[in-house]
């Protein structure tokens, strides 16, 4: 997750941000789909607190970065 996370960070300052934005979103969206199928004592630093609760928070942090990423229109140069 971190790395695919950082993955989202170098290609948002390297390239378009709305392509970074959106790898972070896939990331927190696959960690949200972890959380959700692996048992707590496999699931790491992604168990913080009740299992529905971390995948909700995480599903909903994926969803409005995604909605942000593509909502928000071009800007001149």
């Amino acid at each position: 997750m971190l790395a695919a996370t950082a993955a989202g960070i170098v290609i948002a300052v390297v390239d378009d941000w709305r392509n970074g934005v959106r790898t972070i979103s896939g990331a927190l969206g696959f960690a949200a789909l972890l959380r959700l199928l692996l048992p707590d004592r496999d699931a790491g630093m992604l168990a913080v607190r009740h299992r529905l609760l971390d995948v909700g928070i995480l599903a909903a942090l994926a969803v409005t970065l995604f909605v942000l990423a593509i909502s928000i229109p071009e800007q001149p140069v």
